[in-house]
């Protein structure tokens, strides 16, 4: 059983987590039935479990075998849907456990901002979106004994909690309350299947336990289970002065059922019927769990601080909304299909660029699931870290860097949303001339990059190809509409500076490829990949494919790419003031795919060589098709998982290289 890694080290692997969620916050079930992550209300909430980054103190909710009993685990998502179900498979007997948030069948609960959203529109949200986590237990063959463990640890492990064991009569459903003074939950339990025959009926008695470094009590039963029985666990919010009713077996079965047709509907709309259809619906499946619903914000990923290298310092808090995503974003949910939710994520970047104008057009780089910039980042010293990777952050000290490439990505969202989505209204585009009259005074300085680097500013490749796509957005919008433009000409001439300037000082005629930034030296960084993609330069320009076929060799040959995977840049020559090892990016190896199947519309042997390295890449995501911020060498998952990059990255490059491959037969 794959809890043996547990039993070794104290944590699971981080790939060995499947996320489900209700586009309000999430939970990650590991492999062995334990939930060791969840935020509670929402992403950006305090943790009220969290062993995922402190073994001892984090806290969980586990369900599985006695640990003297081995079995099979499996684990995986139940059709089309962010069901998961983990299934102990032992020859005694099989138990299936599935976990879920639920959602109202219909999918007319869409991602809107509040702002859009009537009373009676809102409050009809709130009645039909049960804010629950339901764990479902049922034995199918034989029998089987299991250990079921809930210990809470409210607001990052550090705020205490009283525990009330409940028991009810009607119904013979049993309720545990957990309080602290900012949360009150409660777990009720469900006999659904079994109680027919008092004898053989299962039964739940849970008993307090108070385990060292915890601040408050847990709970743990011991249940026995034989073939056709089963049992389900709820958690949902405990309103003080509020008799909450009992949860019924028909309640679940429904509940169940609706949000299994929930995700089977949505998925449904997807466009996107190639070559990796399977992987590529996963992939928007994770997207769509990373979506704030109230606000219409799509988070980087829905953890923080899970390292970057084992043991190692770089951990960050991902849970908030990048700019930088935005065109990303936008690209891919237009062109497989999901319009609704491209207009909320407009109308919510659409506020952040409104807002922009009483900054005189300085934009944040990221923001808050609600749209806020205040995100000081703060050290959980009292907590270990994953494997003992500290410091534990929340919060992001990057909220306010100067990333000058975010400029690039807002108004090439913005242009892309004009030609699939919407057109951009009068409103959109003044606060578009305003943002790029601004740039316009800031593109010659040095900023942090795409990276966010903590040390000195440099003039970045990446940050200078994205400025050039600031004014050629913009110029090729006022264009295609006709729009007034006070400024065309200073944009013009300035977009052009920008291109001559980054092929004068960007690129070293003695490495042959483009570097890292004007001060890098001969230092590379595969973020040069993105060129083509933004289409600042042809993808068989021999400038580029030099810098591709550089990037293409291993680190140890002065290239970037180890194993077919890549990346950022060599940390050991270039200086980000982190420090630490890091492993391979997803985002940039699915970049490297993009790069190279553009260039074999030219060139055929780079054709190739794509469906190669995307089906590498495609064999480190996990058990569910998952994928991290990064790959360790050993070829473990590292960084914040699942990554809204990573995924985004894999749908674009599945998209263009399946359009590829499918010309060519």
């Amino acid at each position: 059983m794959q809890s043996n890694c547990r039993r070794a080290t104290g944590y699971l692997p981080i790939e060995n987590y499947g996320l489900i969620g209700n586009m309000h916050t999430c939970a990650m079930v590991g492999i062995d039935g334990s939930v060791d992550y969840m935020c509670w209300p929402n992403f950006d909430s305090p943790s009220v479990f969290c062993r995922l980054l402190d073994k001892d103190k984090g806290g969980h909710f586990s369900i599985s075998p006695p640990p003297h009993i081995t079995c099979t685990t499996k684990q995986q998502y139940l059709p089309s849907s962010n069901l998961l179900q983990t299934r102990y498979i032992h020859e005694d007997g099989v138990v299936d456990l599935v976990d879920f948030f639920p959602r109202p069948k219909s999918d007319h609960v869409i991602a809107k901002s509040t702002q859009q959203m009537s009373f009676r529109e809102a409050v009809t949200v709130q009645a039909e979106l049960k804010k629950w986590l339901v764990r479902r237990v049922e034995c199918i063959r034989g029998k089987v004994n299991l250990d079921v463990e809930i210990f809470p640890s409210f607001d990052y492990a550090r705020a205490a909690h009283t525990v009330n064991i409940l028991h009810r009569t009607m119904g013979e459903s049993k309720a545990v309350t957990f309080w602290s003074n900012d949360v009150h939950l409660q777990v009720d339990v469900t006999i659904d299947h079994g109680e027919d025959d008092a004898e053989s009926c299962p039964t739940v008695i849970f008993r307090k336990e108070k385990r060292e470094h915890m601040l408050g009590e847990g709970v743990v039963a011991n249940i026995h289970l034989e073939e056709g029985q089963a049992i389900s666990f709820v958690i949902r919010e405990d309103l003080p002065n509020h008799i909450t009713p009992v949860i019924k077996t028909e309640t679940l079965d429904q509940q169940q059922h609706d949000t299994q047709s929930f995700w089977l509907n949505w998925i449904s709309k997807s466009k996107y019927k190639g070559r990796w259809r399977e992987v590529v619906d996963r992939s928007l499946l994770v997207l769509k769990l990373l979506t704030f619903e109230p606000t219409g914000a799509i988070i980087a990923a829905p953890t923080f601080s899970i390292p970057e290298a084992i043991g190692g310092v770089r951990n960050w808090d991902y849970r908030y909304s990048w700019i930088r995503d935005s065109s990303f974003t936008i690209y891919i949910l237009l062109r497989v299909g999901f319009t609704e939710e491209a207009d909320a994520y407009m109308s919510f970047i659409t506020d952040r660029l409104r807002k922009s104008r009483s900054t005189e057009g300085a934009l944040p780089i990221m923001s808050t699931i609600h749209g806020g910039t205040d995100i000081p980042e703060i050290e959980l010293s009292h907590l270990d870290g994953y494997r003992g990777s500290k410091p534990v952050r929340i919060g992001n000290g990057a909220a306010h860097h100067q990333q000058f490439d975010i400029y690039g990505e807002l108004m090439d969202s913005i242009y892309l949303y004009n030609k699939y989505g919407k057109p951009v209204t009068w409103d959109q585009w003044v606060a578009v001339r305003e943002v790029l009259d601004y740039v316009l005074t800031i593109w010659k300085e040095p900023d942090m990059s795409i990276w966010e680097v903590r040390n000195k500013k440099q003039n970045f490749i990446y940050s200078k190809i994205m400025l050039w796509v600031a004014f050629d957005r913009g110029l090729r919008l006022a264009d295609k509409r006709c729009l007034p433009c006070p400024n065309r000409s200073t944009w013009l001439s300035t977009r052009d500076e920008i291109y001559e300037e980054i092929m004068n000082k960007g690129y070293s005629e003695d490495f042959e490829c483009f570097i890292q930034s004007y001060e890098s030296g001969d230092v590379l960084d595969s973020s040069i990949l993105i060129a083509p993609l933004v289409f600042f330069i042809a993808p068989n320009d021999p400038r580029f494919l030099r810098t591709v076929d550089r990037i293409l060799l291993s680190p140890e040959k002065g290239g970037l790419t180890s194993t077919g995977l890549v990346y950022r840049y060599n940390s050991a020559l270039s200086e980000d003031g982190v420090g630490g090892r890091e492993g391979a990016f997803s985002m940039c190896t699915f970049w490297l795919v993009e790069a190279l199947t553009r260039a074999g519309l030219h060139e055929p042997k780079y054709i190739v060589k794509a469906v190669n390295i995307f089906e590498n890449m495609l064999s480190f995501g996990n058990h569910l098709g998952v994928f991290s911020e990064e790959i360790a060498r050993s070829g473990e998952q590292l960084g914040n998982t699942p990554q809204a990059f990573s995924h985004l990255a894999l749908v674009s490059a599945a998209f263009n290289l399946d359009r590829a491959t499918s010309a060519k037969r």
